[in-house]
């Protein structure tokens, strides 16, 4: 039986996936207009951007199932590895963003680090370490 926290940690983290993909259909006009005005990915056209959204998405939900589902101590590190850089790329982004789209962003962040914090509670730990939260089999003796 999974942890609370590692049930938690699937619902933030999930939710920032969906809200993320809500921020960039926010953001859509804006990221294809950046696309355009540089040369090196102009010609790559719009087919370009939602590659890289879809590839993004699957490396995300490739490290949840791994996390949340098999226990896989790498993925929770990649995963927090990954909040972070997003943290410092936050400052860089934001005169490129609308208002809805900085705000949708804003709420993703948080969610984020609500699900990365959930992966480092004590029976998050225990998860990862291949103990069980609940022997079932005691319980029905």
């Amino acid at each position: 039986m999974r942890p609370t926290s590692i049930i938690r940690f699937e619902r933030f983290y999930l939710g920032a996936l969906a809200l993320g993909l809500v921020g960039n259909v926010f953001n859509w006009n804006n990221a294809i207009s950046m696309l355009e005005t540089d040369p090196s990915t102009a010609a790559m056209g719009p087919g370009f951007l939602v590659f890289s959204i879809a590839f993004g998405l699957v490396i995300s939900l490739l490290l949840w199932f791994l996390a949340a589902r098999k226990a896989v101590g790498v993925a929770k590190w990649i995963i927090t590895v990954f909040f972070g850089f997003g943290l410092i790329s936050v400052p860089f982004s934001f005169n490129q963003l609308s208002g809805l789209a900085i705000a949708t962003s804003m709420v993703t962040i948080a969610l984020q680090a609500i699900a990365v914090y959930m992966l480092f509670r004590p029976d998050a730990k225990k998860w990862f370490a291949g103990e069980k939260t609940v022997d079932l089999e005691k319980t029905f003796e």
